[in-house]
C-alpha cells in the first residue's frame, strides 16, 4: 500500500509581481490631478510665508500650532479632535457614495506608487518592456536601469522625509542643518524613517499595502449597500465573451457578449483583479480598468461602459444616470451629511468665537497670607497669561470679590503676539472673617475690552 504524498500547505499565497499597464482617458487624468493637487500641496505648504514665519509649522518644542493666521496651544486640543472625527464622517460620507474613491484617487499610497510607477516606467520602458527586463540575466543595461530607477525613488522618497519633517522644524532650518551635516537626531530619525517608508511601501510593496495592511479595505463593507457606485463589469452586456477574431467566414460564430476577453482591465489594474469576476475588496476605485475598457470599445466600435461606475441596484434593474442620482441621497447618505455639516458648523462657530487669550491662576502655596503694614492682608498669585494672536497686546489687570480688594503691582501687562507669560501677582483686601474666600481675577485687552477672561481664586485671610 502507497504511503500518503505529503502536501506543503502554505498560510499566505506567493506574491505575484503586477506589471500595471499605462493607461489614458477620463480617470486617468483625474486621478493625475490629484497627484499634482495632492503635492503641490504637501510640498508646497512648508515653504509658504506668513506675518514673517512659516504658514504651517507644527512647532512641538514651542507647543505651538500655526495654522496661517491661527495659532492653537496644548489648550486647544479639541479642535484637533474635532477635526480627527470631521475627517472620519467625511470619510464615511465619500465612501457610501462612491465606494473607495479616497483610495483610488487621493489616498497617499495611491499617490506615490503612481509617482514611482511613472518613474518606472520613463527609466524601463512599458510594461512589456519591464517584464523582459526582470526575465533577463543581470547585464550592464538590467544594472544601470534598476539603479538609475533606485536612485531616483530614494531621491523621491528622501525629499519627501525632509517635507515631512519640515512641518515639524522650521524648512528653511532643516535644509541649514542638512547642508552643513549638522541635522539634530530627532529631525535626522524621521526624515529617514518617513523616507523609507515611501520608498518602501511605493516602490516595493505598491499594492501589498492595500490588500493587506490597510484596514480600511477590510471594513469598507460595512459603509457600502446596494445604492453606492463601485467599479462594476456589466455582465448583461459583456457575457459570453467572444475575442473578435473568432467568426466563422463573415458571420460571427455565435452571439457573443461585448467583452472581447483583451484582459486590459487586468493588465492596468494596480492591484492585479479581474473586475470581471466582481467587487473584491482589492479593488481601490481607480477606474484605470474603466479607461482601459473604453479604449477597447472605441477600437471594435462598441458604446462606453461595459466596466463603469455604477451601482448594484443600476445593473440588476437597467437604471440610467437619473435614477441612480435620485437613490444618491437616501437615509444613509443624508444621516452622514447631517452629522458631518453639524460637526463643521460647531468648529467653525468654536474657532470664530475662540477668544484670543487663556488665563490660568495659581496662588502662591509658600505665601498662605501674610498681614501688612496698614493693616490690609495680602496673598500673592502667579497669572499664567498667554496671548493666542499673531499680534502683540496690552491687558488690564483687575480683581474683585472681597472689601478693598486690589492689585499692588502694575495693572497693565504687555504680551508679544503668540507667547506666554508668568506675571507675580499681590493681592490686597481688608482684614475680615478668617479663611477662605472667593475673588476674581478680570484680565482684558486695552485696545478691546470684548477680548476678556475672568478666572476665580481663593483669598486666604489668616487667624
Amino acid at each position: 500500500m502507497n504511503a500518503p504524498k505529503e502536501a506543503v500547505v502554505r498560510m499566505y499565497a506567493a506574491r505575484e509581481e503586477i506589471y500595471p499597464r499605462e493607461t489614458s482617458g477620463r480617470y486617468a487624468t483625474l486621478r493625475w490631478a490629484g497627484v499634482w493637487l495632492t503635492q503641490l500641496v504637501f510640498y508646497g505648504l512648508p515653504w509658504l510665508q506668513w506675518n514673517g514665519r512659516q504658514a504651517v509649522l507644527f512647532d512641538l518644542g514651542a507647543r505651538k500650532f500655526h495654522l496661517f493666521g491661527l495659532v492653537l496651544w496644548p489648550q486647544d486640543f479639541i479642535y484637533l479632535a474635532g477635526l480627527l472625527i470631521v475627517c472620519a464622517y467625511g470619510l464615511f460620507l465619500v465612501t457610501a457614495v462612491a465606494g473607495r474613491v479616497w483610495c483610488g484617487f487621493a489616498c497617499p499610497q495611491t499617490v506615490y506608487t503612481e509617482l514611482f510607477l511613472w518613474i518606472e516606467r520613463k527609466i524601463e520602458g512599458a510594461r512589456s518592456a519591464r517584464i523582459r527586463l526582470d526575465r533577463q540575466p543581470w547585464t550592464a543595461e538590467k544594472i544601470w536601469k534598476k539603479g538609475a530607477k533606485h536612485a531616483a525613488w530614494l531621491a523621491v522618497a528622501l525629499w519627501t522625509g525632509l517635507t515631512f519633517v519640515g512641518y515639524f522644524t522650521p524648512v528653511h532650518t532643516l535644509l541649514h542643518e542638512v547642508a552643513s551635516f549638522d541635522v539634530g537626531p530627532w529631525e535626522g530619525f524621521w526624515v529617514l524613517f518617513y523616507g523609507f517608508a515611501t520608498y518602501g511601501n511605493a516602490g516595493w510593496m505598491r499594492e501589498q499595502v492595500c490588500k493587506y495592511m490597510c484596514p480600511y479595505a477590510r471594513f469598507q463593507s460595512s459603509m457600502f449597500d446596494k445604492d453606492t457606485l463601485i467599479v462594476t463589469y456589466d455582465r448583461k452586456r459583456g457575457e459570453p465573451r467572444r475575442p473578435v477574431a473568432r467568426t466563422d467566414g463573415d458571420k460571427p460564430a455565435a452571439k457573443a457578449g461585448d467583452c472581447i476577453d483583451c484582459t486590459m482591465c487586468v493588465q492596468v489594474c494596480p492591484t492585479g483583479i479581474d473586475i470581471r469576476q466582481g467587487l473584491q475588496y482589492e479593488c481601490i476605485g481607480c477606474a484605470a480598468c474603466v479607461d482601459a475598457c473604453n479604449g477597447v470599445m472605441d477600437k471594435v466600435k462598441k458604446p462606453h461602459g461595459l466596466i463603469r461606475y455604477a451601482t448594484e441596484n443600476a445593473l440588476a434593474n437597467n437604471w440610467n444616470t437619473a435614477q441612480v442620482r435620485q437613490r444618491l441621497l437616501r437615509p444613509r447618505v443624508l444621516a452622514y451629511g447631517a452629522v458631518l455639516g453639524l460637526l463643521v458648523l460647531a468648529m467653525g462657530t468654536s474657532l470664530a468665537l475662540r477668544t484670543p487669550l487663556k488665563v490660568d491662576v495659581i496662588r502662591d502655596r509658600g505665601s498662605m497670607g501674610r498681614e501688612v503694614e496698614d493693616g490690609q492682608i495680602e496673598n500673592v498669585y502667579r497669572l499664567q497669561l498667554m496671548n493666542t494672536r499673531e499680534g502683540a497686546r496690552a491687558y488690564r489687570l483687575r480683581v474683585d470679590g472681597l472689601p478693598g480688594v486690589r492689585i499692588v503691582d502694575a495693572g497693565v501687562v504687555a504680551l508679544d503676539g503668540a507667547s506666554t507669560r508668568a506675571v507675580p501677582v499681590r493681592v490686597r483686601a481688608d482684614a475680615g472673617e478668617s479663611g477662605s474666600h472667593r475673588i476674581a481675577f478680570t484680565v482684558s485687552a486695552v485696545d478691546d475690552p470684548a477680548v476678556s477672561v475672568r478666572e476665580e481664586a481663593a483669598f486666604i485671610v489668616p487667624r
